[in-house]
């Protein structure tokens, strides 16, 4: 029996699950709706996949017999729309970020324990074949000492961009770049450098298009464990996309992930070689077609093994929580101009206010 999806927003992003799932690209997933509350956005998804569609959920829930809600609308509206989900008996698959507060994810987390539900968190980085090698070579500990890691998001976004949805670059909806764009980046280098944080310094500008928030910024993170991370990340690359990456150093061995979504190894060295490296380096020098990279298809695979019994949930709420802490911590020091040292209360960020 397969497991039956309808899409929560029809935006941008959506396009990649949609084409996942009506595409029969996951093995045991079914799409069977679509919802948006823009008439026209429904009604195209719903004709091109030929599924039914629908302006309100709850019509939707009336109407359809499903497993998976798959919440894509604006980040601020998250929080509700996951936990009426996981209230009306379904499991929820969120995209990035999962939520703006830190409160809501508490919240969803517990709508989903309450009602024996799964709570999946997209973070489809984690499942781009050169991050598994990465995270292999850490895990077999070849790196030694890991000193520092850095992350780059060196994108184009412009007025255009913003334009396309009023509650784009706003700090209710969807926060800025850190936010937005670098989320999954920011989890790469948490989940990295084991995310057990001592303090962060961070600032930011909006330097080339209008908006509440910003489109540029830096972050400097202490781990607990000694290592330095760095975040660098931008809309304001023009004029076209640059990068997204991630670059590791050790006292034994150093490597970069690279591309335009981290899949393409661009250095991968170590003092001491193995067999596998040169294939490693030969295989998976390969740049994605966009910036959505190829982690869906297999994040969305571990949903549907999850949900048969196969494995555990891979990012579940308390695991999402992880990199909005951190980002909320970013925004923390924007707003104090201070380092904030863990753990913390927020106080000043604007993240999921209205200005």
């Amino acid at each position: 029996m397969k497991i039956k999806f309808a899409i929560i927003g029809c935006g941008r992003i959506s396009h990649r699950h949609l084409e996942l799932l009506a595409k029969n690209q996951i093995s045991g997933a079914e799409l069977v709706a679509v919802c948006d509350i823009q008439a026209d956005r429904a009604k195209a998804a719903g004709e091109k996949f030929n599924v039914p569609y629908f302006t309100t959920f709850e019509t939707l829930l009336k109407a359809v017999d499903f497993n998976v809600a798959t919440i894509l609308t604006p980040s601020g509206m998250h929080p509700d729309h996951a936990i009426a989900f996981l209230n009306a008996g379904k499991h929820v698959v969120v995209e990035k970020p999962m939520a703006l507060k830190l409160a809501d994810v508490d919240k969803m987390a517990a709508a989903a324990q309450k009602n024996n539900r799964e709570l999946f968190v997209v973070k489809q980085n984690r499942y781009n074949v050169p991050v598994t090698k990465l995270t292999q070579a850490l895990y077999e500990k070849r790196f030694g000492r890991i000193l520092m890691a850095t992350i780059r998001v060196r994108w184009c976004r412009d007025q255009k961009y913003y334009d396309q949805d009023s509650w784009r670059g706003t700090w209710a909806m969807d926060g800025g770049v850190f936010t937005n764009q670098a989320s999954h980046h920011v989890d790469l280098l948490n989940w990295v450098l084991g995310g057990d944080i001592e303090s962060v310094y961070a600032q930011s500008d909006t330097f080339l298009v209008k908006t509440e928030t910003e489109d540029t910024g830096v972050a400097i993170i202490r781990y607990k464990n000694g290592a330095i991370g760095l975040i660098e990340a931008t809309t304001a690359v023009r004029p076209k996309d640059l990068e997204g990456s991630i670059s590791v150093m050790g006292s034994e061995g150093s490597v970069e992930i690279a591309g335009f979504a981290v899949n393409e190894i661009k250095h991968w060295n170590f003092k001491t070689p193995v067999p596998a490296d040169a294939e490693i380096r030969e295989k998976y020098s390969v740049n994605p077609p966009n910036v959505y990279g190829y982690g869906h298809q297999a994040y969305l695979q571990d949903v549907v093994r999850c949900l048969s019994g196969e494995i555990k949930n891979p990012v579940d709420g308390r695991e999402g929580k992880k990199s909005l802490e951190l980002i909320t911590a970013i925004y923390e020091s924007i707003e104090t101009k201070q380092p904030v040292f863990f753990p913390f209360t927020p106080k000043l960020s604007r993240l999921g206010h209205t200005r």
